[in-house]
This record gives C-alpha cells, structure tokens and sequence, in this order.
C-alpha cells in the first residue's frame, strides 16, 4: 500500500513505503554531507528535562509550541472513568501528573545541553543528529505541516568564525542540490527568537541574519541558524582557551522535503530515483 495516509487536519500522517524510502534516501544524502564535513552521528534521549528549556528562555521565546510529557496518575485516572458514562477521548489536566519532561521542537537542542559545563577539545566540532520533534500548530496540512516529524541537522560548536563558515558551507550544498533537482529554491531571512527584537541584537541580526530558511513553493523546507554564543553561554560550553562557544546548525525538515520532491517529480518513487541520480 503506498501513499500517505492518516488524519492529516490533526497533523498525524502517515508514510507509506515509497514515501519511507525517499525520506531514507534524501537523509542518507545529508548523513554523507556529514560524514564528508567530519560531523560523527549521535542519538540522544527522545525527550528533554524541561529546566534545560528554561535555562535557555525556550517557554519564554516559544509558549505557543511546547509539548510536555505527562504521566497519567492511575487513582485518579479511573475515578474519573468510573464517573464518566462515556469513552475517554482527551485526558484532562487534572489526571495528569506534573512534569519535568518535554517533547523537543528542534533536534539541536539536545547537543548544546549535552555539552553543558564542558571545555571543548578542538576550536572546530561537528555532530549530526537526527531527533522525531513535535510542535503544538495552530493548524496542520498533511506533510506540509505535522505534530510530529523527522528533523535531520548538522550542528557547529566551536569558534565564531568556524560557525559561520559551516553556514555558508550548509547554504551552498543544499542551493546546489535544488539547482541539480530542479527545484525553484529561494532563501529568506527569518528572525529568531532567541535575539531581543528591540536591543542591540536586534541590529545584530540585521547586519548578519542568524536564520535563513529554504523555501519551495512557499514552504519552508530547512534552515541555517547561526545562535553566536548564546548556547556557549547559557550551557556554559567552553572553547579550549575558556570563551564561550558559537554554535551554527542546518536543518532539514525530512517530510517536508518528501512533500517537494514527490511534488516535483509526481510519485515518492520517482522523486527517490531523481535524488539517487543528482546526489
């Protein structure tokens, strides 16, 4: 059964076998940019301490986006089942437990926090990782927009000048590969919420934007983001000579990128034969 089935207006999709083969092909793509740019591969935990959120003004920046992971307390869960004549269809908040464990939005965080209060071994330091995000949307749209995706980057941690090399490095491999697809690729300047809007990283951020997205057919469909020493400071990662770290990330929404190309190309199998062709 191929095709992308499920309850897209509730952001819950499904791939089928075509639609898994591109999205493996299109992140092996990436996983060998990786590779070639000296970035080993991580896995870290599905989920992320929310204190670490905190400690980077995440509920502050991105309130409307947080998902947390709760446990559902048993007692009171089934008093209210025993009261309930009807089927549970949502578990209201006064069954739930507190919580000190969220459901990451973006698979980089993981790297600043697992850095945390370390001295790095070398000025220049590559990791890629790939992490399955969630995002409370007002709104959903099939592999346009999902509650939960595959997110792939390669993430920098090292000097100033390292992080916005590995931008530019980023910008231009993805640029060329939509060239040799055919795809009609523009970049955009995004703001960043982790910047003031106001102070003098405002105008920062105007005289070197910190994200950039790539953007098809009016979606975008990755990113550039370069966060300066904000991570380097507030998880407290050291270059070798004790200044604080830049970090620098490129960020690939792996189902959007299913989307585009099977657009392109009409089918998900086709689209996976394209890429194979122009990787």
């Amino acid at each position: 059964m191929a095709g992308v089935t499920g309850t897209a207006d509730t952001g819950l999709g499904v791939l089928g076998a075509d639609e898994l083969r591109l999205l493996r092909t299109f992140d092996s793509l990436v996983l060998s940019w990786a590779q070639q740019w000296e970035a080993p591969e991580r896995r870290y935990p599905f989920l992320l301490p929310t204190g670490d959120l905190e400690d980077i003004d995440y509920y502050e920046n991105f309130p409307h986006l947080g998902l947390a992971a709760a446990a559902a307390d048993p007692a009171r869960l089934a008093e209210l089942r025993a009261g309930s004549g009807e089927p549970l269809r949502k578990l209201p908040a006064s069954v739930l437990d507190d919580t000190a464990l969220a459901l990451p939005s973006a698979a980089c965080y993981s790297v600043y926090f697992d850095l945390r209060g370390r001295t790095l071994p070398a000025a220049e330091n590559r990791v890629t990782t790939a992490a399955t995000c969630f995002r409370n949307e007002a709104r959903y749209e099939g592999l346009r927009r999902l509650l939960g995706f595959s997110m792939r980057e390669i993430v920098f941690v090292g000097t100033a000048e390292g992080a916005t090399d590995h931008l530019e490095r980023s910008k231009e491999r993805v640029l060329a590969l939509a060239d040799r697809l055919g795809l009609k690729m523009e970049t955009q300047v995004a703001t960043d919420p982790f910047f003031d809007r106001t102070g003098s990283r405002a105008t920062m951020q105007r005289l070197f934007p910190v994200k950039e997205e790539f953007v098809v057919d009016g979606l975008a469909i990755g990113s550039v983001n370069y966060h300066r020493n904000f991570f380097g400071e507030r998880c407290r990662i050291a270059l070798p000579d004790g200044t604080p770290a830049s970090t620098s990330c490129c960020a690939f929404g792996l189902e959007r990128w299913v989307h585009t190309l099977t657009t392109r190309f009409g089918d998900a199998r086709t689209a996976a034969e394209a890429l194979l062709e122009a990787a």
